[in-house]
């Protein structure tokens, strides 16, 4: 069970969510999961965590999908 006060390693974030090492740094350096770096390694509080298996952040990351899809489609039509 996921502590949405408790601080977590990327790879016990990874275990929670099951999700690959490259799907993690993606979603780190895109700023969906907030994340604190410390001594080199990065930290996610279990809210994060937690927001991120929300119905609510399904629907946001459809529209932020819909949006680069959309955007690379009209790039795609100018070639």
């Amino acid at each position: 069970m996921i502590n949405p006060n408790q601080v977590y390693t990327t790879k016990e974030a990874q275990d929670f969510l099951k999700i690959s090492t490259s799907t993690i740094k993606r979603l780190l350096k895109k700023g969906i999961i907030k994340s604190y770096k410390v001594g080199g390694t990065y930290r996610i509080w279990g809210s994060e965590i937690l927001k991120l298996l929300s119905p609510e952040v399904e629907s946001k990351v459809y529209k932020i999908y819909k949006k680069v899809k959309d955007k690379t489609r009209k790039t795609i039509e100018k070639w």
